[in-house]
């Protein structure tokens, strides 16, 4: 029985590189989205402010 069970449990490195592949792409996310606060043209900025319509 136990057997059985523990072979269902995932293994270190796969706990890891589930986390790894959640971990990277948000990070990418919030490192892009401080990037363009800091570096987009002023232009840029006024026409993400306006509401669309």
């Amino acid at each position: 029985m136990w057997n059985v069970i523990s072979e269902r449990i995932p293994t270190l490195f796969t706990i890891v590189c589930t986390l790894l592949a959640y971990a990277v792409p948000y990070l990418v996310y919030k490192i892009n989205q401080q990037i363009h606060k800091a570096l987009d043209p002023p232009w840029k900025k006024e026409e993400n402010n306006k509401p669309d319509q």
